[in-house]
């Protein structure tokens, strides 16, 4: 393989990945398709209206869950990141122009779908002077202006640490403020070059200061150690994060890194008991779990433990349905 779906020329890494195969998948490794009246109704309702989701573009796992309880994923600020992270499938190049509707379209079609709960993210937009903070910050002030009903997650890169952007975005009053770590020191450069560990965790010890329920998320499988994990855990939480995610690594194609090791059901159950017991106030932990995997369950969790009181019109999200990707969850059936 020497050139990229997009006809570019493979980068250096890209050519030394490619080398090795993609890696065939555990059995564990399976979403079970349960497609629900509320799913239905909704996939018939984006097709109907050209909508657009990271859940179906991504071709998520976990979207006949998500979907059956109104929570959906939006990607925002373009298809090309002006950075490149080894395990992510979005394209690095040169974004387009940012589309100034973008936020009301997103708004609208949250309104469409009725959702209960949205989360947001996007590329890192380092070509503009602001890194992407307006369109973020509207997005979310848009969705809440159209959907009072709605909570919205808003994940972020972390436009350079700087405090006035940090600001801006939390200004924006997201339920929850987002940024993935998603691995551990040792590997961290290697993975996520144009990132640093120590400047994400200040990005969210800036949310935690600003008042924010603040939430990031682990990849296992990318060669770090058991060890490493737990220490990035500890790191984690000493930064001020609220809540954690711990996923396993998907190879999205032979272009990206290998994966190292899967990660049995059972290490995601421990891990998910050590993070209770460092302190995170809501954690989902297992192979298929993504970032935004039952958000709003964990949100709302957050709030309660926080002793916060969670708004009127968003006290549906607390009733939120089942967590089938939680490694417990998986084991449980397993063992039935």
């Amino acid at each position: 393989m020497t050139l990229a779906p997009e006809g570019r020329k493979l980068l250096r890494v890209e050519q030394r990945n490619s080398a090795v195969p993609v890696e065939r998948k555990p059995e564990w490794i399976k979403a079970k398709v349960q497609m629900g009246p509320e799913y239905v109704q909704l996939k018939n309702l984006v097709k109907k209206e050209g909508l657009h989701t990271v859940c179906e573009e991504a071709g998520c796992p976990n979207i006949f869950e998500c979907w059956e309880d109104k929570e959906a994923t939006f990607l925002i600020g373009g298809s090309e990141c002006t950075r490149r992270c080894d395990f992510c499938q979005i394209d690095t190049g040169k974004p387009s122009p940012v589309d100034m509707f973008e936020p009301a379209k997103v708004a609208r079609s949250v309104l469409a779908m009725q959702l209960r709960y949205a989360t947001v993210t996007g590329v890192a937009r380092d070509d503009l002077a602001d890194e992407g903070v307006w369109l973020y910050a509207e997005t979310v002030r848009k969705i809440h202006e159209l959907n009072p009903g709605t909570g919205v997650e808003l994940l972020i890169p972390d436009f350079s640490g700087k405090p006035e952007h940090i600001e801006a975005i939390c200004d924006s009053k997201p339920e929850v403020f987002a940024h993935n770590v998603e691995t551990v020191p040792r590997i961290f450069k290697r993975i996520r070059p144009a990132f640093r560990y120590d400047r994400s965790l200040d990005v969210i010890t800036q949310g935690r200061n600003l008042g924010m329920v603040t939430k990031s998320n682990l990849i296992l499988g990318m060669g770090e150690t058991r060890e490493e994990i737990s220490a990035a855990l500890r790191d984690l939480h000493e930064a001020g994060c609220d809540l954690i995610t711990i996923t396993q690594y998907l190879r999205p194609s032979e272009r990206h890194l290998p994966v190292d090791r899967w990660v049995k059901p059972q290490e995601f159950v421990d891990l998910q008991d050590e993070a209770k017991e460092i302190g995170f106030l809501g954690v989902m932990s297992g192979p298929l779990v993504r970032s935004s995997y039952r958000a709003g369950r964990l949100w709302a969790t957050a709030m309660r433990k926080k002793g916060w009181e969670i708004p009127a019109q968003l006290a549906h999200i607390e009733s939120s349905g089942s967590t089938r990707q939680e490694a417990s969850s998986l084991l449980a059936a397993h063992a039935s």
